[in-house]
């Protein structure tokens, strides 16, 4: 009497062994991202730490927090805004403002510790644990989901939106379909997500 039970039981770990090889097997390609991705696309927000890095000025170069107001200070550079701008844009900016006092500076600047709204990515609605989550390089839907361990007994998976404020401030919505992602493998669901994303996640309509 227990044969079916345990048949159906093994049948479910297997799925979910594929689901995870096929997981792993599309995220170890790297090169294939599109240009534009999230990693480059990383937009500084207030309480971040910056490394400022001059190349040949070692007394130029410092660790700085970005302030509430949005503008950080560093050696010959003062009250520059930080916020809003990618790392490489803050450092052709700095360039400009140090070019006063040097001859063809190169400033290099990486995110040391991400801290604001703008380094999180939310998941709201009906998932087991909604919450945000911080940023990191490569961070994808099913990572998320995951984390915030899965969908509610009563999400309407296949109804979820990727709500996202582009560069521009339009608000865009995409549609996800996570329980074709979570049960069916759908790999075209695993979308790479960028700082600031909210995943919306709708209960199921009685």
């Amino acid at each position: 009497m227990q044969l079916p039970s345990l048949c159906q039981g093994w049948r479910l770990r297997a799925a979910l062994a594929a689901l995870a090889f096929s997981t792993l097997s599309w995220s170890a390609e790297p090169a294939d991202a599109p240009p534009g991705s999230a990693a480059a696309e990383y937009v500084i927000g207030p309480g971040d730490t910056l490394d400022v890095y001059v190349y040949r000025e070692d007394d130029l170069s410092t660790q700085v927090p970005v302030r509430p107001d949005g503008r950080i200070t560093t050696p010959l550079v003062e009250d520059m805004v930080a916020v809003g701008k990618t790392p490489s844009q803050l450092a052709r900016d700095m360039e400009k403002v140090l070019s006063a006092y040097i001859r063809t500076p190169k400033v290099s600047i990486s995110v040391a510790e991400a801290v604001s709204a703008r380094s999180q990515v939310r998941v709201t609605g009906s998932a087991v644990t909604p919450r945000a989550l911080p940023y990191r390089e490569g961070l994808t839907v099913l990572d998320v989901v995951i984390e915030v361990g899965g969908l509610s007994e009563f999400a309407a998976g296949n109804r979820a939106q990727l709500v996202r404020q582009e560069a521009d401030g339009r608000i865009t919505r995409k549609r996800v379909r996570l329980t074709d992602l979570l049960e069916k493998g759908d790999q075209s669901q695993n979308l790479v997500l960028k700082p600031g994303d909210q995943l919306v996640i709708p209960e199921t309509r009685f």
